[in-house]
């Protein structure tokens, strides 16, 4: 079997993406594993150049994965932490073709499936002959925002929804983070329900003004790289930082978001 395991950069972003995202809509959903089952069947008819079923593809995603070996010996001197490739793949494709995957059965392919994209994840920027060393290389493209007219609730909303730790928001024409702990402090220090429901009501701009704090992003070029980005950086080990990415020829159109997750 001929697997085609060499990836350009934009080759290895997009399938990457890909995997990323599907790995974020099962987090999302405890039992929902198809997304990254797609994710998976579209990566498997890249590799093995025509469209078969999720077992046919299983020889050329594990030999996409063994571009990360270190994962692989994981699983057999950790066996307690990490599960071989060919394990979590039999566990997904079981309950792929099973039509009765639900409850528990379903919560375990579910898990099996974020630790293949994990996996794949990584072995697809090992995959490319050019090392990803710039910004839109790893940056994560689907980026939720705010804007100063849109009130505190929704924020809230977001936040709980997505369990985001930090919200960008368009001030005026410049860039800010909303931490969840500046809003925990901004709504539990209301004197009652009628100020909390004020606080809620409260345009981001407005809620500035009564003490919500904001903080100024950290703004990157796509274009920057990571080399860069890390040595001019000055992050205290006890605080997340985040680094958000314009468009050079409209600060205002925000492009991507850049975690210390993504450069893990």
């Amino acid at each position: 079997m001929a697997c085609r395991l060499d990836f350009t950069i934009d080759e290895s972003v997009f399938y990457r993406d890909r995997l990323r995202t599907a790995r974020y809509a099962a987090l999302a959903d405890a039992e929902g594993f198809s997304e990254i089952c797609f994710a998976l069947e579209a990566l498997g008819m890249r590799l093995l150049g025509r469209k078969e079923s999720l077992g046919q593809y299983a020889t050329c995603l594990s030999m996409l994965a063994s571009r990360v070996p270190l994962r692989l010996e994981f699983s057999e001197s950790l066996p307690g932490f990490f599960t071989s490739f060919s394990a979590l793949y039999e566990t997904l494709r079981t309950a792929r073709n099973d039509a009765m995957h639900s409850g528990a059965y379903a919560r375990h392919a579910t898990s099996a499936a974020i630790e293949i994209c994990i996996h794949l994840e990584e072995a697809m920027m090992a995959a490319t002959s050019t090392n990803p060393t710039l910004i839109k290389h790893l940056m994560v493209k689907q980026v939720v925002s705010v804007e100063s007219w849109q009130p505190v609730a929704y924020v809230r909303e977001l936040m709980l929804t997505h369990s985001f730790s930090f919200l960008p928001a368009l001030i005026g024409d410049k860039w800010c983070l909303i931490s969840d702990f500046s809003v925990a402090v901004f709504l539990s220090s209301c004197a009652n329900s009628a100020e909390r429901k004020d606080r809620l009501a409260s345009s981001i701009l407005d809620a500035q003004a009564k003490g919500l704090h904001l903080v100024d992003a950290d703004v990157r070029s796509a274009n920057e790289e990571i080399s860069t980005l890390l040595s001019s950086t000055i992050a205290p080990s006890d605080k997340q930082k985040v680094w958000l990415v314009t468009d050079d020829s409209r600060p205002s159109r925000l492009q991507g978001i850049l975690t210390p997750f993504e450069l893990m």
